[in-house]
């Protein structure tokens, strides 16, 4: 007999909600990276510093999901800004205007997570799809570590697709960029 899987609560927050949430989040969030924390880009600190820095965007959101009044994953991004140096890094064969933003254009998913305990149970797409779910971009765009398998592959189900690769710091790893057209999201909706 399996066990049922109970139902994920889904909250939306703001940057003021996000920092009430601060010791959950980074609680989640050492234990998903937990074999990556000894990497000083990987440091709990450095992480959220990165959070701060994302939450102060127009267009920021914080999704976050709950069983049993415990936080077991979130996810979260923000608006490019017109000039974002977001794409500083970008390796890939694309057109110059493309990556032009002129803070309409592109959502970044910046963070998606679920505790290894709860992973590989819908959890994550549950959390995806209420990010985006009515953004007003044309598109969304996220970075994953080429060699995180379990998650690539989640994506590339979900529809993204391959766009490049991007180190978005001098001491951070390069990632895959992925790109998904915000309309699929919406089509999707509007049959449902």
């Amino acid at each position: 007999m399996t066990t049922p899987t109970p139902p994920l609560v889904l909250h939306d927050h703001d940057a003021p909600g996000m920092h009430e949430l601060r010791p959950l989040l980074l609680t989640v969030y050492t234990g998903v990276y937990a074999d990556l924390l000894g990497d000083p880009f990987f440091a709990p600190d450095r992480f959220w510093e990165r959070l701060k820095a994302y939450a102060k965007w127009p267009g920021f959101e914080l999704v976050t999901g709950w069983i049993h009044d415990e936080l077991i994953g979130y996810t979260l991004g923000y608006t490019l800004p017109p000039r974002s140096n977001w794409w500083r890094g970008f390796r890939g064969d694309v057109a110059p205007l493309v990556l032009e933003e002129d803070g309409e254009r592109t959502f970044a998913v910046t963070q998606l997570m679920v505790l290894p305990a709860w992973q590989r149970r819908g959890y994550a797409r549950q959390l995806h799809d209420a990010l985006l779910a009515g953004r007003p971009e044309e598109r969304a765009t996220l970075l994953v570590k080429p060699d995180n398998v379990p998650a690539r592959t989640a994506y590339l189900s979900w529809g993204w697709q391959l766009f490049g690769q991007l180190q978005p710091f001098d001491d951070a790893p390069v990632y895959d960029s992925l790109m998904y057209e915000l309309q699929q999201q919406a089509d999707i909706e509007s049959v449902e």
